[in-house]
């Protein structure tokens, strides 16, 4: 039995993913999302590691998959910090477990070999997601919208076809856009809002994120809602609503909720076409395809169908192995599936 662990240590959530087969078989698959919000108690990280793992087996693994993208916290001065911090978590978590992480070039190397070089290993999650589709699927575009950020990902003959392999890069190419369905404040999506036959500046405050807009909206249920609120108050409609009040320095004793939920239903739209734009972009470098199937993944996976319904593409049949719950965890099923197949091949050093 060839168990592997996949992890994805993000600064605002950690996820894991087991998969357990024997060889040629389909495997098990099981999932844990932890909201764990990394600059605030960092020295958690080895006892939230453990926590999620006795979640998902009581069985140490033969060997874990590390993906990340919590070096970026601003808790930690360079990417190197954070990549090489994150690296002595898991090895203080497990001592005893090889350790692999998957590099910008997309090999396996032992935890101790990463730690020597750690910018060949900051925010190496989408690239687990994209050698996995291109692993699956000969021509593809995996549109990945998580509570944060969308990865946008071309698969072209069996290979990952990309530009930029760094946040910087694929922020420039149009494949990384800082948007996501849960945490980004709203200022970042509208600069304003139709309203009452005007329209309204918006405050650059804190007051509301897209979970507001997409919990009023019913694209996702309370429980989705798994960052803090910005006003601390729980993830219902009704709370959500005041929030988005204050989108524009109102509260609801001056907005209706019709006007709110237009309010709301505005945003969409433009987080919408923000991601449209992106997606133009890169498929502008392809020389505009209308064959290339969409694979939506992630907690706006929604987000991501309805991208591609708008412009007109089809979305991709997913693998067998692949279901909601683990759509919003891609890259940890992708990470271990990758890690079993080589291992399985005699392709992975055995140090950590």
């Amino acid at each position: 039995m060839l168990r592997i662990v996949g992890w994805d240590v993000g600064g605002v959530h950690t996820k894991a993913a087991l998969l357990e087969y024997e060889s040629g078989t389909a495997p098990d698959v099981r999932t844990a999302v932890r909201p764990f919000e990394i600059w605030r108690a960092r020295d958690r990280l080895p006892d939230l590691l453990r926590d999620v793992l006795a979640e998902l087996t009581d069985r140490l693994p033969r060997a874990m998959a590390l993906t990340m993208t919590a070096e970026l916290a601003d808790v930690f001065r360079t990417k190197r910090e954070g990549v090489r911090f994150i690296l002595d978590s898991v090895a203080a978590a497990f001592p005893e477990t090889p350790v692999y992480v998957l590099s910008l070039a997309g090999e396996w190397v032992p935890r101790a070999e990463a730690y020597g070089r750690p910018l060949d290993f900051a925010a190496n999650n989408w690239l687990a997601t994209a050698l996995y589709a291109a692993d699956v699927y000969r021509d593809v575009l995996v549109l990945d919208i998580g509570s944060t950020t969308a990865d946008i990902i071309p698969v072209r003959d069996g290979r990952v076809a990309v530009r930029g392999r760094t946040d910087l890069d694929r922020l420039l190419h149009g494949e990384l856009v800082y948007t996501g369905v849960l945490r980004t404040p709203l200022a970042a999506v509208v600069r304003s809002v139709p309203l009452r036959g005007h329209f309204c500046p918006v405050s650059s405050e804190y007051f509301a994120v897209t979970g507001d807009v997409y919990l009023v909206l019913g694209h996702i249920r309370p429980q989705d809602y798994t960052c803090p609120t910005p006003d601390g108050r729980p993830p219902t409609v009704e709370f959500a609503r005041e929030r988005l009040a204050r989108l524009v320095c109102a509260d609801i004793e001056q907005l209706t909720p019709t006007e709110i939920d237009a309010i709301a239903t505005y945003v969409y739209e433009s987080q919408l076409s923000q991601v449209e734009a992106a997606v133009w972009q890169v498929l502008s470098r392809l020389g505009y395809p209308t064959d290339l199937p969409v694979w939506p993944l992630g907690a706006g996976a929604f987000l991501a169908r309805e991208v591609a319904r708008r412009m007109g593409l089809r979305l991709v049949e997913p693998p067998p192995l692949w279901n909601p719950a683990i759509e919003r965890v891609a890259p940890c099923v992708a990470a271990a599936y990758l890690l079993g197949k080589s291992l399985e091949g005699g392709r992975c050093d055995s140090r950590s």
